[in-house]
C-alpha cells in the first residue's frame, strides 16, 4: 500500500505533467497581481503584455500571476524568467513599459546576462532572484513570506514544485498527532495575532480534550489599521494555509476546519476558496487524505469587518450567527469553543509557520530569534517612510533597522519622531527606543505591544496629541458596547482628547487621561478593552510636552490640530511673526508695512533673516505641492531694503520698568529681550 509520501509524489508528477506549457516554456513572465498591485495598476499591465504576445504571436511565452513581494512604493512590479540567461525584474510598471518588456525579451534568441543570478526552471531558486541582491531584502528572513511573490497563487502546480504538501504527507507518513504537537512545541512558535501566547501549548490543551467533533479555526480578520499581512498571505500563499491548518486538525483531533475572514478582502476571499477546491479535487482536503485514514475539511466564513471580531470569542459567537462580543473565560476556546466543542483558533500568521517548522524541523525555527520570542515576524510598513510595504525579520532584530536599514528611514528628509508598534492597541516608541529588539518582551516593556504587526513611522511633523486621538477614535467605534469600562471609559478619554486638540484643555486633564487609561486596563473584558489605552499612555510618557503645550499654551508644537492655529508657518515661527501678513504686504509692494509687520515681534530681521532655522519654511502649505514659500530670504530681503534708509519706520518702545535691567548675552535673544 502506498504511503502519503508516494502518493504525494505521484500527484506532483501529474500537475507537472498536465501543465507541461508552462513548464517548458523559455520564457516566464511573473506579474503582480495581489490587491496592492492591481490597484497600482498591474491588470492593465498583465492584459498589454497578453496582448502582445498574441498581437505578435509568439510562442514559448508564458505570462503568470504572483502575490505580494512586500515592495508596495515601487509597484506594478514585473519579473521575467528565460531559459539560459539571468532573470530580469522590473518596477513601476505601465503598459507601455510591458510591451518594451516584450520587444526585449520575447522578441530575441539571446539576451545578455543582468546580474549574476541564473534562472533555473524550479521556482524554488527564484526566492534568492527576487529578493537576493536588494539593500532593503537583505536583513530579512523570509519565512512565512517564503512563497509570496515566487508563486502563481492560483496554480497548485506552482504550490507543489516549493515543497507544496510535503509536510502534511510527512506528518501523515511518519507521524502521530502527539508528536506533531510536541514539534510545535518544541519550536518556541508563539502566537502571532497579538497575545503571542505558545503556539504548542494552545495545540496540546484541545489534542487533550476529549470530544467527537473539533475544529480548526483560521484567524484571517485583519482589522488593524494599516496592517495587511495576513490579507498578503492568503493572496499570495493560500495552498500554505490551507496544509496548515490541515495539518492542525491531524495534530488535535479535529476534522472541520474554518477560515474566518474578513468580506473586504475580495481577491483574498476568491484565491482561498479557489484552493480549497483544488486541495480538494487532488485529494489534499477530504476523506482518506493522501490514502491516510484522516479526513478534513475547510470551509470559508466571511466576516463583516468588525475589529472586534479578531478576538476570539467573539469571532466564534459571529462564526455561530450571533453579535460579535467576546465572553467572559473560562472556559477557553480549547475547552469550549466553536458550537461547545474543543476549538483550535491561531491566526493567518501563525498558520504559515507550520510547513516551515515540519519539513525544516523545530530545531532550525527554533535556532532564529530570541530566547523567549522564536522565528521571525512580518511587519506592514506604513507612514512617513520610505520603502512601505510588508517585511518578514528574525525576531530580535531592533526597531532601528526596521525603520532605517529596511525601511529607508523617513521620506522627504524629515527626522524620525515615533513609531507606532501593535496597531491602535500598540503604543508610540520615540528616538530612544530605536535599538530596542521587536519581540514581544521587549515592546511590553517599553510601553507598547507586538500586536498583529502593523508598524506605522511617524516623523517630526505629526501631533502625538492627534495620533493619540486617532487611535482612539478607531478603538472606541469599534467597541463592542459589553463591558463598561471600553464602552464609557474610552468614550471620556476620547472627549478629553478632543477637548484638548480644540484648545479648550484643562489643568488635569493629563492626570485624569492616566487614571482613566490604568483602569481600563486592569478592568475591561478583552483584549481590545484592555489594551485600547495604550497609544494615549504612550503618548503621554514620552511626549507629554506636547499635551502640555495643548493645554497650556494652547499650541500644537506640529501645527496639526487646526483649532489651535490661524496658519502653520506662523504657528510654528520661534517669535511668532504673522508671517501671511508680512509676506502679503511684500507681494502688494508695502515693504514699510511689512518691516513693520515683522518688528513687531521681531527687532532683528536682518540677524534672524540669516541664521533661523526657518521652521515656518517646513510648515509651509505649499511645501506639500512643490518648494516652500522662502519666508527667510523674504525677511532678509524687507530688513536690507529697510537697512538702506530706503523707507522710515516707526518707532516702537518696549515696557518702561523703574528697575534697571540687565541682559546677559548679545545674541539674537539678548538683544531682543534687551529691546523689548
Amino acid at each position: 500500500m502506498a504511503t502519503p509520501l508516494q502518493i504525494l509524489k505521484k500527484i506532483k508528477q501529474q500537475a507537472i505533467y498536465s501543465n507541461l506549457s508552462k513548464w517548458l516554456s523559455p520564457i516566464r513572465i511573473n506579474v503582480g497581481m495581489s490587491t496592492c498591485e492591481i490597484a497600482a495598476g498591474s491588470k492593465p499591465v498583465y492584459e498589454t503584455l497578453l496582448e502582445e504576445i498574441k498581437k505578435k504571436k509568439l510562442k514559448g511565452v508564458y505570462v503568470g500571476r504572483k502575490g505580494c513581494v512586500g515592495r508596495c512604493h515601487l509597484e506594478p512590479t514585473v519579473e521575467v524568467f528565460r531559459r539560459g540567461a539571468a532573470p530580469f525584474k522590473y518596477v513601476n510598471v505601465d503598459p507601455a513599459k510591458a510591451k518594451k518588456i516584450i520587444q526585449e525579451h520575447a522578441g530575441k534568441t539571446r539576451i545578455e546576462k543582468n546580474g549574476q543570478i541564473s534562472s533555473g526552471d524550479a521556482l524554488s531558486g527564484r526566492c534568492d532572484f527576487i529578493f537576493g541582491d536588494l539593500e532593503d531584502f537583505k536583513k530579512q528572513k523570509r519565512t512565512v513570506l517564503r512563497n509570496c511573490g515566487v508563486i502563481d497563487p492560483e496554480a497548485v502546480e506552482d504550490y507543489l514544485s516549493v515543497r507544496g504538501y510535503e509536510a502534511l504527507a510527512k506528518v501523515l507518513t511518519e507521524y502521530t498527532a502527539g508528536q506533531v504537537v510536541d514539534e510545535v512545541l518544541k519550536s518556541g512558535l508563539r502566537g502571532r495575532g497579538g497575545g503571542g501566547f505558545p503556539t504548542g501549548t494552545k495545540w496540546n490543551f484541545v489534542a487533550r480534550e476529549k470530544s467527537e467533533l473539533k475544529y480548526v479555526i483560521c484567524n484571517a480578520d485583519e482589522g488593524d489599521p494599516g496592517a495587511f499581512m495576513d490579507r498578503s498571505v492568503i493572496e499570495g500563499d493560500p495552498f500554505n494555509v490551507i496544509e496548515a491548518m490541515t495539518i492542525g486538525g491531524f495534530a488535535v483531533g479535529a476534522s472541520q476546519g474554518i477560515v474566518y475572514i474578513r468580506a473586504e478582502y475580495p481577491l483574498a476571499v476568491e484565491r482561498i476558496k479557489k484552493a480549497i477546491v483544488k486541495a480538494r479535487e487532488l485529494n489534499f482536503l477530504g476523506k482518506n487524505i493522501l490514502g491516510s485514514k484522516f479526513s478534513f475539511e475547510i470551509e470559508v466564513v466571511l466576516g463583516a469587518g468588525a475589529f472586534v471580531c479578531g478576538e476570539e470569542t467573539a469571532l466564534i459567537n459571529s462564526i455561530q450567527g450571533e453579535r460579535g462580543m467576546p465572553r467572559v473565560r473560562p472556559p477557553f476556546p480549547a475547552v469550549k469553543g466553536l458550537w461547545g466543542k474543543p476549538t483550535l483558533i491561531n491566526n493567518v500568521e501563525t498558520w504559515a509557520s507550520i510547513a516551515v517548522i515540519i519539513l525544516d524541523g523545530w530545531q532550525g525555527f527554533a535556532s532564529i530569534g530570541t530566547e523567549k520570542s522564536k522565528g521571525t515576524k512580518v511587519f506592514a510598513l506604513a507612514g512617513k517612510i520610505k520603502n512601505t510595504g510588508l517585511v518578514e525579520v528574525p525576531m530580535g532584530t531592533t526597531l532601528g533597522e526596521v525603520v532605517f536599514d529596511i525601511g529607508g528611514g523617513i521620506k522627504e528628509g524629515n527626522k524620525y519622531k515615533a513609531s507606532q508598534t501593535g496597531g491602535p492597541s500598540g503604543g508610540c516608541l520615540p528616538v530612544q527606543y530605536l535599538n530596542t529588539k521587536i519581540d514581544y518582551d521587549s515592546l511590553i516593556s517599553a510601553g507598547s505591544i507586538m500586536g498583529s504587526g502593523g508598524l506605522i513611522v511617524m516623523d517630526e511633523k505629526d501631533c502625538m496629541v492627534d495620533v493619540a486621538k486617532f487611535f482612539l477614535e478607531f478603538t472606541q467605534d469599534e467597541s463592542c458596547g459589553k463591558c463598561t469600562p471600553c464602552r464609557e471609559g474610552t468614550k471620556r478619554m476620547l472627549e478629553i482628547l478632543e477637548r484638548i486638540t480644540k484648545g479648550a484643555g484643562r489643568e488635569g486633564d493629563i492626570e485624569k487621561l492616566e487614571k482613566l487609561g490604568n483602569t481600563i486596563k486592569k478592568t475591561a473584558l478583552c483584549g481590545l478593552g484592555q489594551t485600547a489605552p495604550n497609544p494615549v499612555l504612550s503618548t503621554i510618557r514620552y511626549f507629554r510636552h506636547e499635551y502640555e503645550a495643548h493645554i497650556k499654551e494652547k499650541k500644537c508644537p506640529s501645527a496639526v490640530c487646526g483649532e489651535l492655529f490661524t496658519s502653520p508657518c506662523q504657528h510654528t515661527c520661534p517669535v511668532h511673526i504673522d508671517i501671511p501678513q508680512f509676506i502679503g504686504q511684500i507681494r502688494n509692494n508695502d515693504s514699510k508695512g511689512s518691516i513693520e509687520t515683522i518688528l513687531k515681534r521681531n527687532p532683528l530681521p536682518s540677524v534672524c533673516g540669516r541664521v533661523c532655522h526657518h521652521p515656518c519654511e517646513s510648515n509651509c502649505r505649499r511645501g506639500k505641492i512643490e518648494d516652500p514659500v522662502s519666508i527667510m530670504m523674504l525677511k532678509r530681503f524687507a530688513a536690507d531694503y529697510a537697512s538702506g534708509d530706503n523707507i522710515k519706520l516707526a518707532s516702537y518702545k518696549g515696557k518702561e520698568l523703574k528697575e534697571k535691567v540687565a541682559v546677559i548675552g548679545s545674541g539674537p535673544a539678548g538683544l531682543s529681550c534687551d529691546y523689548h
